[in-house]
């Protein structure tokens, strides 16, 4: 049997993106990075909606033709116990519900977490302002050559805590913050929406470095969203 090629890192970006680093499995939600693990590791499993081969959970619902089993839109992402449930009891979990499962995660995580669509600018400023001032206190004392902490010393405790904050803490409240601005976009001005974009490319940069392991720099944090909605 030919070795399975791992699947492309900008697809686990993907992934994990659209996930927010969350179980995808709308009675779970579960944070992927828990805290139980320090932030050092996730618990994420990608769990493929059609499988490769003649085989497994729901084999028979393979579309016709070229068919690409680790495509973006046949995978999701789920917690061990969540994937586990779905492949043990295929027939009660389909492959359209699991498609559903994926298109409706931002709204049902959006809702878990109380993220709404606001009347005025000053609530969403206050809804974003918690999360900007964790990240920063974080920033202020680990992050690479700016932290008050910071060693040039990758295996110094400051420099692993900077790594576990930001699996745990600052990425999560990124994935936050993004859906919060998003459902309120109609109160941003046009240059917030210009640094909200930037700020966008800064996440995703974040995250190809610290989730998939991707070298190279990510772009930095856009000063301007110190003062979105303000």
């Amino acid at each position: 049997m030919a070795e399975r090629k791992a699947i492309p890192a900008a697809t686990r970006l993907r992934l994990f993106a659209a996930a927010s680093g969350h179980c995808q499995r709308p009675e779970c939600l579960d944070a992927l990075f828990p805290v139980e693990l320090g932030g050092d590791k996730h618990i994420a499993e990608m769990a493929h909606v059609i499988p490769h081969g003649d085989a497994g959970p729901r084999y028979e619902d393979r579309p016709d033709g070229d068919f690409d089993a680790d495509s973006f839109d046949n995978l999701l992402l789920l917690c061990p116990t969540c994937h586990t449930i779905v492949d043990k009891d295929p027939d009660a979990h389909p492959r359209q519900l699991l498609l559903d499962w994926k298109q409706a995660h931002l709204a049902n995580l959006a809702l878990k977490q109380g993220i709404k669509a606001y009347d005025e600018r000053a609530e969403v400023r206050e809804a974003v302002a918690a999360v900007l001032s964790e990240n920063s206190a974080i920033w202020e004392r680990y992050a690479p050559v700016d932290g008050a902490e910071f060693e040039y010393d990758p295996e110094s405790e400051a420099a692993k805590a900077w790594e576990q904050r930001v699996r745990s803490v600052i990425l999560p409240n990124h994935y936050r913050m993004q859906a919060i601005i998003e459902a309120n976009l109609g109160l941003a001005t046009d240059k917030e929406r210009r640094t909200f974009a930037e700020y966008q490319e800064h996440v995703r940069g974040l995250s190809e470095r610290h989730v998939c392991g991707a070298a190279g720099r990510a772009s930095r944090f856009p000063p301007a969203m110190e003062g979105i909605f303000a």
